[in-house]
């Protein structure tokens, strides 16, 4: 196979002989669009930081539900801002809360959505941290309790899968155990099972006021360097009975992805995360690079890490573009 008899181009010269041989192919199934909702009526809020994204009030979220469903996105991840913060997270798990009242609105009008949510507690304390604090150390085992009540809460609101994203240890198991026990067996638990300590985190957190007020998540989300221990954190999860596991952030972790996918063969979550997604927005702005591409280009090197799904905040714009 040496040169002049193999000449790889001649399987490139045109669009149908490319698409005849492309190995990685993304569509509309792979998405799953994240989205923002907050209390009141008739709120829509741009997100500064994230253009093209909003905070919604749940009669405008329902609204916005019409052209996910309209382009076929299989999927949408619910977060939450609540009425009141306070240090235990409460809100987090009431059963007028705006995720529950989300959740029960949306399945109600469009009942094969699948509806995934967020668990966790940074976005309902009043210290912004992942779960509750012991002086200024979160506290691993008591924040399990708080996180299943969370999760159940979800769950009896209609929710098809619950995604806790705080990294307490062990916390799929208790998930799983009170689901099981509340007649929720069927909810399915995508677990943030390696989730890292990243600064593309930051445009989330003015898009779900989740910034911590002290100090960092290092001491419970996972240091960047390491790449064995997201095998090892995965591995507890699937163990714990967990059913999709994710790698967050995705792009700059694309060989964590593939080191996941050769490891495990559950499906593979990866989140293309909101810095992620700003980069792109903001270099298109400029004009330095072509927005269309640069997103199409992010989304298949993700699927062809190892991603079976994608959460991304392109889901609407992929879609639409997959479909054209």
């Amino acid at each position: 196979m040496h040169f002049p008899v193999y000449r790889p181009r001649r399987l490139r010269r045109t669009e149908n002989l490319r698409r005849m041989i492309r190995e990685t192919r993304l569509a509309v199934d792979n998405l799953v669009y994240p989205m923002f909702v907050m209390p009141g009526e008739k709120v829509k809020n741009p997100v500064g930081s994230m253009p093209g994204v909003y905070q919604f009030s749940v009669d405008q979220l329902l609204e916005e539900m019409k052209s996910v469903v309209d382009l076929k996105i299989p999927a949408v991840l619910l977060f939450g801002l609540p009425r009141r913060k306070d240090p235990e997270g409460s809100e987090a798990h009431a059963a007028d809360g705006v995720v529950q009242q989300a959740v029960s609105a949306v399945k109600e009008k469009y009942p094969d959505l699948v509806v995934i949510t967020d668990v966790c507690l940074c976005e309902y304390t009043s210290h912004g941290h992942c779960g509750l604090l012991q002086g200024h150390e979160v506290d691993n085992d008591s924040t399990l309790e708080v996180l299943a009540k969370v999760a159940v809460s979800h769950a009896e609101s209609g929710a098809d899968i619950v995604a806790p994203s705080d990294m307490m240890d062990g916390r799929v198991a208790v998930i799983r155990e009170r689901l099981d026990e509340t007649g929720f067996d069927r909810v399915a638990i995508m677990s943030y099972s390696a989730k890292y300590c990243s600064a593309f985190y930051g445009p989330f957190r003015e898009a779900a006021e989740s910034a911590p007020q002290f100090g960092d998540r290092r001491a419970y989300q996972m240091d960047v360097a390491n790449g064995l221990e997201a095998i090892r954190e995965v591995a507890l999860d699937v163990d714990e009975g967990a059913d999709i596991v994710m790698v967050k952030p995705a792009l700059a972790y694309l060989d964590i992805i593939r080191l996941v996918r050769e490891e495990f063969d559950l499906p593979i979550a990866a989140y293309n995360v909101s810095g992620e997604y700003a980069m792109i927005k903001a270099a298109a702005a400029q004009g330095w690079l072509d927005e269309e591409r640069a997103m199409m280009e992010t989304l298949i090197a993700i699927r062809r890490a190892g991603a079976d799904l994608i959460l991304t905040y392109f889901a609407k714009d992929a879609a639409r573009l997959l479909q054209s």
